[in-house]
């Protein structure tokens, strides 16, 4: 396939994701109004109202009505949208798993955000790391560059026959989604050829093949049901990378289950999730200048876990970093044990260390940064560490 991208624009996260919408041009749009979410629906609201999209959107009273609205639209057969952040997401939470369990491949953009209490309306991984347990693919974003593309690529790998599972796109909060930067769009054309029209499986308002969705599940059925979502899922790694790949010849941005920076020959690596990840290649640039081996990774798939890939980049490393910004209060962040557990994958385990930062907007700078990687190699750091809050 040929490339054909757009002109370079200036806009902000939000935009990028009501851009990349109107390019695909999806049947249903459901959706409440949520800070930093907000700008992507009135966005997207003014290309329904100047009809530059075929789409039926719906102001709903709530999240949890919106979700509903797009699981139910989804399963009569209608390619469907929605976007939300933080508590958004927890009124939601009801529905999650139903959504998932129905197979209906929903698209929903995540402005992640801290999760109140105490009251907070910053940037933290608080409110999608509560979903990662409920069946919903989940992929990150950098910049906004990528909150544009990963929107094009999301519908591509829940919509597959062997996947059809709803999915999340995340893009931390105010740091992408108001940032305003430099994009390169595709051509609509060519984002249309690239998603594809959208094909329901047994879709609610097929007649001729009448379906029943959600029914009542006993023990007999209830496990084997949820066994064919992990089935779902593990396909979900090569749909997602066959996806990468295609959009990478139409654009030329290649995309990986796992990105990395610098890992080869690093003797410390660190793994991040968003737009830390920015943040970290610098710090990885200055402190390779003073003679440190370090590199920086980020899943970008996030559900399904890449454990393997995983494993692979951490394989006879001595210190790997994992940087939550998230804490399961009482244990760790929650990327670390799903590190730790790849790490089992290879012969040996190298040193492992949690270090949570972040937390309600709190400010993480390449300094900082450079700090864990230091305290990490030279054996300083504790099993878990919170960058910035001391005793």
């Amino acid at each position: 396939m040929s490339s054909k991208v757009g002109k370079d624009i200036a806009i902000n996260g939000d935009g990028a994701v009501a851009l990349a919408w109107k390019q695909i041009n999806p049947d249903v749009c459901a959706a409440y109004p949520i800070t930093p979410q907000t700008i992507i629906v009135e966005d997207f609201a003014k290309y329904v109202a100047n009809a530059e999209v075929d789409t039926e959107f719906v102001d709903v009273e709530s999240e949890h009505s919106a979700l509903t609205l797009c699981t139910t639209s989804c399963a009569a057969g209608a390619r469907t949208f929605t976007a939300t952040a933080s508590q958004g997401l927890a009124y939601m939470w009801e529905m999650l798993p139903i959504t998932a369990a129905m197979r209906t491949p929903v698209m929903m953009a995540v402005a992640n955000r801290t999760v109140s209490g105490p009251i907070n309306i910053n940037n933290d991984h608080g409110d999608v790391m509560s979903a990662r347990d409920t069946g919903w693919l989940s992929i990150f974003s950098e910049n906004v560059q990528e909150a544009y593309d990963m929107s094009v690529i999301a519908p591509k790998i829940a919509e597959n026959p062997e996947v059809q599972l709803p999915i999340l796109v995340n893009l931390d909060g105010f740091i992408l989604t108001h940032a305003i930067e430099r994009m390169t769009p595709l051509d609509t054309d060519q984002v249309k050829a690239f998603v594809g029209p959208f094909k329901p499986f047994h879709p609610l308002l097929d007649t001729d093949h009448p379906t029943t969705h959600d029914l009542m599940d006993g023990p007999l059925f209830y496990f084997p049901h949820k066994y064919q979502m992990v089935m779902a899922m593990e396909k979900a790694k090569s749909v997602a990378q066959d996806a990468f790949d295609e959009f990478a010849e139409i654009s030329g941005r290649q995309y990986h289950l796992v990105e990395q920076y610098m890992c080869d020959d690093a003797d410390t690596v660190a793994i991040v999730l968003g737009s830390s990840f920015g943040t970290m290649k610098e710090a990885v640039d200055r402190l390779r200048g003073e003679g440190m081996k370090v590199g920086v990774a980020m899943p970008r798939v996030f559900r399904p876990w890449p454990a393997e890939q995983i494993a692979k980049l951490i394989d006879g490393k001595k210190n790997v970093i994992v940087m939550d910004r998230h804490l399961s209060i009482g244990a760790y962040g929650p990327m670390f044990p799903e590190v730790c557990a790849a790490a089992t994958l290879n012969s040996k385990v190298p040193k492992m260390y949690n270090f949570i930062y972040g937390l309600g907007g709190a400010d993480t700078q390449v300094s900082d940064f450079m700090g864990v990687f230091k305290e990490a190699s030279e054996g300083k750091a504790a099993k878990v560490n919170y960058v910035g809050v001391h005793e």
